[in-house]
């Protein structure tokens, strides 16, 4: 029984559709129709103002050149007269009136005299035999035409009328030029779609500059030949817009927009003047009709189905709050996840510190160690050496000797740095000293190298405050690891420069070598990392490297070059100037 009873409802809501739709198209187009008629009879009234206006300024100036020919100074100078005496006249009449040009023609199109005889380019000297206007003025009518001018290249509009002759002789043509481009930009300005074409179809004004010149049909080829032979518009291709017309419906479509069209063909010289109206509030007001009714046939189904809405309601209600629940319990858990992301970071960060700190703490007892184990065997050393001088005397290899048992004494007593922190005797030192004595020590190593070495140094001292032996181990750390790093490659260079500012001094020393192996400045800071080859080395002259340079204050960083090697770039803080004096 209820299925049945839904199947009615379900067809009569159907049926109430279907005629719902019908009514709608019905009186969607009826309305359409009615509006658009009362848009073409405004149409109509706006395109007759238009050509009021559009004869009226035509007609304007047409008695002037009849005025013109009866001129005194027209007819003598016509008959030898001095031209520039009209040139003059004509000048302050062109002005006055507001003309473009007044130009006076003998019986063969030569311009004798000019408003424009000033001006550069000039009608004067020139021959206008080709314009349909002298032929026409020679023929005893008033000339007219339109067309680009063939002098200045600025179009217009021209009248012409024969000049009678004194002396019985062949008469002249007076001719003026009338610009027409104010009409042109009122109606750019008025917003409304306006073309002016002559009785070839080709748009002479335009409301939109781009359908200047172009045609409203193609041309045939004799218009064309007409066209050229008397120049009426330069060299303008003259393409055919591809607009299509439908008369009968008074609409039009251009560039694929559907517009309604007037036009009128009461003009002087068989012109025609084309209006197009946007159809938009014709639509608009019929949509608005239709959905007017629409909007009466839902309300009464809106008001049959309210009940039913408000139960959709409640149930959406209940819905929603059950939704917002979930949504709270769900931004509960993101904020435990989230908190168990950090704790996890943290853990891990606190493994990292651990782990560091172990391997600093095997290598402090490490040090301590070598230090213990290397103590005897250096003071025999040293006892040795002093026997060799007492027995044979001091001699240049019993004193690098002793240099050198001291700077590994020197060492071992660093190698105390990773079992205790202690500050050493800190003194004024130049840095670039220290670099000498640095490079000074490794010149064997250099030499076995076969590496080349490059120094730039600023000029004047490089002060710090610092211990000497321990930035000097840190050079030596820095400069054999380029050594190292160049030892097996083609290009054996390294480049050393220091420098200053007002409150640091700097050194850096970049090589050619294999770089840093993908690994960062905190990787080869960790104890024992190295990029060096198994047996070469156990990692730690970094690590004592950058505990040094901390321990005076100072920052160490590596990065590599773009074109292969590595960098190392070492600041320090520069003598303050109380313990300079």
């Amino acid at each position: 029984m209820a299925s049945g009873q839904d199947f009615i409802m379900r067809t009569t809501y159907l049926f109430l559709m279907a005629c719902a739709s019908v009514l709608s198209a019905l009186l969607f187009w009826g309305s359409f129709s009615y509006f658009q008629s009362q848009e073409i009879d405004k149409a109509e009234a706006r395109l007759t103002l238009y050509r009021s206006a559009l004869v009226a300024e035509l007609r304007h100036f047409s008695h002037l050149p009849f005025l013109l020919s009866l001129d005194p100074v027209v007819t003598a100078t016509l008959a030898g007269g001095a031209p520039e005496v009209l040139d003059r006249r004509l000048a302050r009449f062109a002005q006055s009136a507001g003309i473009d040009a007044i130009y006076l023609m003998d019986a063969t199109g030569l311009t004798i005299s000019a408003s424009n005889a000033r001006s550069n380019p000039s009608f004067k000297g020139q021959n206008y035999a080709f314009r349909p206007y002298f032929n026409e003025a020679k023929q005893g009518e008033l000339g007219e035409f339109y067309g680009i001018g063939a002098t200045t290249g600025q179009p217009g509009y021209f009248y012409a009328i024969t000049v009678q002759h004194p002396n019985g002789e062949d008469d002249g043509v007076i001719a003026i030029k009338i610009d027409l481009s104010a009409v042109q930009e009122s109606w750019q300005s008025s917003g409304e779609q306006i073309v002016l074409a002559n009785a070839d179809g080709v748009a002479l004004l335009a409301s939109d500059p781009n359908w200047r010149y172009q045609t409203l049909k193609p041309l045939t080829f004799a218009q064309r030949e007409q066209i050229v032979a008397s120049r009426q518009f330069a060299d303008e291709p003259l393409e055919a817009l591809g607009w299509s017309f439908d008369h009968a419906r008074q609409t039009a479509r251009i560039d694929s927009e559907r517009v309604l069209y007037i036009h009128t063909s009461d003009l002087p010289n068989s012109w025609s003047l084309h209006f197009f109206v946007p159809d938009d509030v014709a639509l608009t007001r019929a949509w608005l009709t239709t959905g007017a009714f629409l909007v009466v046939l839902m309300s009464a189904f809106i008001a049959f189905q309210l009940f039913r809405v408000r139960r959709i309601g409640a149930a959406l209600q209940r819905s929603e709050k059950e939704e917002a629940l979930l949504r709270q319990a769900n931004d509960r858990l993101e904020v435990e996840v989230e908190v168990r992301r950090a704790a996890e970071r943290n853990l891990q960060k606190t493994q990292v510190e651990l782990e560091r700190a172990g391997r600093l703490a095997a290598l402090g007892q490490l040090a301590s160690s070598v230090t213990h184990e290397l103590g005897q065997p250096i003071a025999a050393m040293r006892n040795q050496l002093a026997a060799a001088e007492m027995t044979s005397g001091t001699s240049p290899l019993t004193t690098k000797m002793e240099g050198l048992v001291g700077r590994m004494e020197s060492i071992t007593k660093q190698l105390k740095f990773f079992s205790r922190k202690g500050r050493d005797k800190f003194e004024l030192v130049d840095l670039q000293d220290v670099m000498d004595s640095a490079l000074d020590l490794l010149e064997p190593n250099i030499t076995h190298c076969s590496a080349t070495v490059n120094l730039e140094r600023p000029e004047g001292p490089m002060v710090v405050k610092a211990n000497r032996l321990r930035l000097e181990q840190v050079m030596t750390n820095i400069v054999r690891n380029a050594l190292d790093a160049i030892e097996d490659e083609e290009a054996r260079d390294i480049e050393i420069a220091m420098g200053q500012t007002d409150s640091h001094v700097w050194f850096s020393v970049a090589d050619t070598g294999h770089g840093l192996g993908g690994k960062s400045f905190d990787d080869l800071n960790e104890p024992f990392a190295t990029t060096r080859e198994s047996g070469r080395g156990m990692g730690l002259g970094l690590t004592i490297s950058a505990g040094i340079v901390s321990d005076h204050d100072g920052t160490i960083s590596a990065d590599d070059r773009p074109n292969g090697g590595a960098i190392f770039r070492i600041e320090l803080p520069r003598a303050e100037r109380s313990d300079l004096e």
